[in-house]
Parts: structure tokens; C-alpha cells; sequence
């Protein structure tokens, strides 16, 4: 079996093939990582045919879905997550075939309702419901702790001790542990009384990820990111320096506009001489009468150079073909010692 773990932060990925046919599994992608899931594969010559999520995770950010459209392979959930994107749906005990490699899909509820896990040979995937030393919290969206008590000590405990334990998630830089091991040694584990755990679970009293509600958001519904909307804008925006735009407005140019596009209050403190006001929130309903010339090279600015970026993206999709953004904001040009106007 050709098997690759993939570390980012705390976030634990794996691919996994059959050296027969060159056919792999992807469980768990990482959006940071897509790049090398990629390099990977083709390293070892493989081709991916399903790209697998062990459930909906609330603190990193899938790549499934897209890595589905770049690789043009199924993604898969259980049979009940919310993903519209999921193309192959699992129930519990259905199998993956790749190659001579059987992939068996475990439902494994209780830190989410679509949890699952994937017994493959000697190892058993176990997303966010079993972890190292610990197990998937109960208390986000769909979280169970019956259902989690269940889970564990019905299911994954029962397996055959010696079987490997690879989770979604360690934050302390551990590759594995065993079904064996953890019994012994997971301390929430011996509370092995169901009244005893979930009540262990409920009192536990975590703070939340993150990014709780933009991963969930995301990878519940397919929608994208902060940072894919920034990287798409940027992509299609071209940038002004500091420098560059200086120098323009001291020459006074006909065909230059600095707009500023952050609130009322930040843009009364302090703004680039001669710069036009349009809050971004306000950008679509008031452009058209603001600026009536579609010909101006406007120049986007804001305070760290991540919202002039979307509204500078903006502008061109309405036709304001030479609209580009300041790079890095007023903080930079603040920084940089060029002034700025609060009198009005």
C-alpha cells in the first residue's frame, strides 16, 4: 500500500494508493495543501479516484470540493452531510473499491452527525471521532455525546487492537497511535460508563475554533472562503505602489481617481489627499452617480489593502476597466511617512 500522511498546523491528510493499479484515495484535503496533494500523486504516479471528508469539519477549510473539479473525481461524505458537492454518498459498512485496496466506510456520529470513519487494511481512519490521547468534542453544530459514546465504545473500541489509528487532527506532532494504546491509555476513555462520559463531554467547556463559522459555512454549503474571494480578486486586479501613487497626485493628472472605500469615521481621521469617498458596503448603489466616467484609471485604497483589493475586483465587473488597488493600504502609506488630509 503506498501511503502518505500530510501535516498542516494540526490538520492530518492522507493518500492513499494501491501500488497494482496506481489507483488513490484522498481523505481529509487541507485548501492550504492542494498544491501538494498534486505533487504527490504524480510523484508516485497515481491517480485519485475519490477525494473523501470524514465528516464536515468546523476548523479547517475542505479542499474536496475543488480538488473534485481539478482532479475530476467523486467526493465523498456520509450518505447524511449537508454537502451539496458530495457526488457519492456513504452508509455505514459500504466499501470503496481502488484497486485491490477495500476502503469501509464506519458511521461514527457524535462529533458531528455525518461523522464517519474508514477501515483500510491495518488502519483505521478516524477523521474527528476517535483522536490521540483524546476524542472529537460533542459540543458544535450536530455534536453528540450519546451518539459519540456509541460511536467509540461500540464501534472503533471494538475493532482489533492492533489496528492503527490515524485522526484528522493533533496538535502536539504525533503520526499514529493504535485501537490498543488508546484504550489503555486515552484518558477520556475510562470514563466507559454512558452517563459518566457524556457528562465528562458535556462539561468540558472548549473554546471554538477559529474560523467556526466560515468553515462551517463553507464546507457545509460549497461556498468559498475570505481568502479564495481575496485570491480570485487579486488575481484579476492589478496594484499601485506607494511611490507610484504619490507621485501621481502631485502631478494632478484629469484621469486619476483615489477612492476610499473604507467607513465614514476612518476615512474622516485621515485620508489620501484628494481621494473620493464610497463606503465598499455602498460601492454598486452609488458608483454610477459618483463617477459618471468609466474611462478614469481609479486607484482603490483602504486600510490594510484587502477590501480596496475586492473593490477594485468590483469595479471591473461593472465595467471600470482600469480600476486597480492600492498595495498594502493607508497603514503602508501611513508608515511609509506620506501625508494625509482630515479636513473633511
Amino acid at each position: 500500500m503506498i501511503f502518505e500522511q500530510i501535516v498542516a498546523g494540526g490538520c492530518q491528510s492522507y493518500l492513499v494508493g494501491c501500488p497494482d493499479t496506481l489507483g488513490a484515495v484522498l481523505i481529509d484535503p487541507e485548501i492550504s495543501q492542494i498544491d501538494r496533494y498534486r505533487a504527490l500523486a504524480n510523484r508516485d504516479g497515481l491517480r485519485v479516484r475519490y477525494i473523501v471528508d470524514t465528516h464536515t469539519h468546523a476548523d479547517h477549510f475542505s479542499a474536496a470540493q475543488q480538488l473534485g473539479e481539478l482532479l475530476d473525481a467523486p467526493t465523498v461524505m456520509h450518505a447524511i452531510s449537508p454537502a451539496p458537492h458530495a457526488r457519492l454518498r456513504l452508509d455505514d459498512d459500504d466499501m470503496l473499491i481502488v484497486g485491490n485496496l477495500r476502503i469501509k466506510a464506519l458511521h461514527t456520529p457524535g462529533h458531528t452527525r455525518d461523522s464517519m470513519s474508514l477501515v483500510v487494511r491495518d488502519r483505521v481512519f478516524t477523521g474527528d471521532t476517535l483522536l490521540i490521547g483524546g476524542t472529537g468534542r460533542t459540543d458544535l453544530p450536530t455534536g453528540d455525546p450519546d451518539q459519540l459514546y456509541d460511536s467509540l465504545f461500540g464501534k472503533l473500541l471494538t475493532l482489533d487492537p492492533a489496528m492503527r489509528v490515524y485522526p484528522a487532527h493533533d496538535y502536539k506532532g504525533r503520526s499514529h497511535s493504535t485501537i490498543g494504546a488508546e484504550i489503555a491509555e486515552n484518558p477520556r476513555l475510562r470514563k466507559n460508563d454512558r452517563a459518566a462520559f457524556t457528562q465528562m463531554m458535556r462539561d468540558l467547556n472548549l473554546a471554538a475554533p477559529t474560523h467556526l463559522t466560515e468553515a462551517l459555512r463553507t464546507n457545509m454549503t460549497g461556498g468559498k472562503t475570505v481568502a479564495q474571494l481575496l485570491a480570485e480578486a487579486t488575481a484579476q486586479v492589478p496594484h499601485m505602489g506607494l511611490e507610484e501613487l504619490n507621485r501621481r497626485i502631485e502631478q494632478r493628472p484629469n484621469d486619476l481617481l483615489v477612492l476610499d472605500v473604507r467607513e465614514e469615521s476612518a476615512f474622516k481621521a485621515g485620508h489620501i489627499p484628494g481621494a473620493l469617498h464610497i463606503p465598499r458596503g455602498q460601492l454598486e448603489l452609488r458608483v454610477n452617480e459618483t463617477i459618471p466616467d468609466p474611462t478614469l484609471r481609479i486607484v482603490t485604497c483602504c486600510e490594510f489593502g484587502k477590501i480596496s483589493t475586492l473593490a477594485a475586483a468590483t469595479l471591473r465587473s461593472l465595467g471600470f476597466m482600469r480600476a486597480t488597488a492600492l498595495d498594502g493600504g493607508l497603514k503602508t502609506w501611513r508608515e511609509a511617512g506620506y501625508g494625509l488630509d482630515t479636513s473633511r
